[in-house]
């Protein structure tokens, strides 16, 4: 196993905790910036890394104290005393607005440092629009189009997802020419 150390990237270390996890029976998927950072080839920087799960936090922090991590100000937040990135356990279930997902639908991804479960670009995409929606932050939408220029993207399903969320349809007509514009 890898050492985590003031060199680890965030896709090494959203892998090493992954597999972590997956190694103790443990279904967690990277959601939020994390996943963004990842399929954007770190245009975005998250701060965190969010695996969202419904295990408890003892076997949590079972699962990822022999990689150096201690909990945090509360029993779902972890720090590394070599790295700056939080790693967070948002309780399932993996949700994007109405739509839930089930964590075993999600492919692992194979990186260069090993299998991580992420959810896909796509899923990115819509997860993102739903901070979006929800929190109405612009940074949200920022982040779905650097997705979208990093990866192709099946826009009749975004376009599904945004209509049952009650999304103006305008919105997704601007994501869509904004993501086929360069930067």
């Amino acid at each position: 196993m890898a050492e985590i150390n003031g060199a680890t990237t965030l896709e090494e270390l959203a892998v090493l905790i992954s597999e972590a996890l997956e190694a103790a029976g443990i279904i967690a998927t990277l959601s939020g910036g994390g996943a963004v950072s990842i399929y954007s080839k770190n245009q975005y920087m998250s701060h965190d890394l969010d695996f969202v799960t419904s295990a408890d936090a003892r076997r949590l922090h079972d699962a990822i104290a022999p990689l150096g991590f201690r909990q945090s100000s509360s029993k779902r937040l972890f720090e590394h005393p070599l790295t700056a990135w939080l790693v967070e356990f948002p309780a399932g279930p993996l949700g994007f607005g109405a739509r839930e997902v089930d964590h075993r639908a999600i492919p692992l991804l194979e990186t260069p440092y090993g299998s991580l479960r992420i959810i896909t670009p796509i899923l990115c995409v819509i997860d993102r629009l739903a901070a979006y929606l929800h929190w109405n932050d612009r940074q949200c939408w920022d982040q779905a189009v650097l997705v979208c220029r990093s990866h192709p993207v099946n826009w009749e399903e975004i376009t599904s997802w945004a209509r049952n969320e009650g999304m103006p349809m305008e919105e997704i007509n601007l994501l869509r020419t904004m993501s086929s514009s360069s930067p």
